[in-house]
């Protein structure tokens, strides 16, 4: 069976969540530039976490680990959502910088706002669901400095902590979802290597789900 898991923020907990179960992931720990290895029957591919659910629909990987945040913003993919791994969690928030009134201001004077993010679907849904009209900015670097330079109001972005939004003048206004890892499955992989799913689905789930 193969399971693509996240680089980046979700990869230690990742793997930390493997080791946990029996695996040995110390030769993924190291500075080996590899991108697949073999765990003890299992073959993990390590790929950037919006790839995940690319691979997963394709049937290049039967399982895979992500945040909540890229299956929203990929709503597209035909993937199934099995478990909540309950770590890495984050929170996508609207925020501006901090006493400016700008955001409110041009809601109120001109019906729309201007927000940047890198999660343009997740950001237009929002602002749709709650009746507001936006002007969604898609950036792709930092995008804690569309308000500091006037070309957005307001951006919709993932935080942890929330030190890099406050380092740069910036203030959480509303909160609009919480993102957690989770493990999706390809739809053909499930039914037909249903018996491994269900066993990795039970030894990864979180004591207590």
């Amino acid at each position: 069976m193969k399971l693509a898991i996240p680089r980046g923020a979700l990869f230690g907990p990742t793997l930390d969540a493997l080791d946990s179960i029996g695996f040995d992931t110390s030769e993924m720990r190291g500075d080996s530039r590899s991108l697949i290895f073999s765990l003890d029957g299992l073959t993990v591919v390590t790929i950037r976490p919006s790839d995940v659910p690319t691979y997963v629909e394709a049937g290049a990987a039967d399982l895979g680990i992500t945040g909540k945040d890229v299956l929203l913003e990929q709503r597209d993919r035909v993937v199934y959502e099995i478990l909540d791994l309950g770590y890495g969690s984050c929170r996508m928030v609207l925020a501006a910088r901090e006493g400016d009134e700008s955001l409110d201001e041009s809601e109120r004077r001109l019906g729309a706002m201007r927000i940047a993010t890198k999660y343009p679907r997740i950001a237009e849904r929002h602002f749709d669901e709650t009746g507001r009209q936006a002007e969604i900015i898609d950036v792709k670097g930092s995008v804690e400095l569309a308000p500091l330079v006037g070309l957005a109001d307001g951006i919709v972005d993932l935080v942890a902590t929330g030190r890099t939004l406050s380092e740069n003048g910036l203030e959480v206004r509303e909160e609009i979802v919480t993102s957690t890892a989770r493990l999706v499955a390809n739809r053909v992989s499930h039914k037909l290597r249903a018996a491994e799913v269900d066993d990795l689905v039970e030894r990864l789930r979180p004591r207590g789900m």
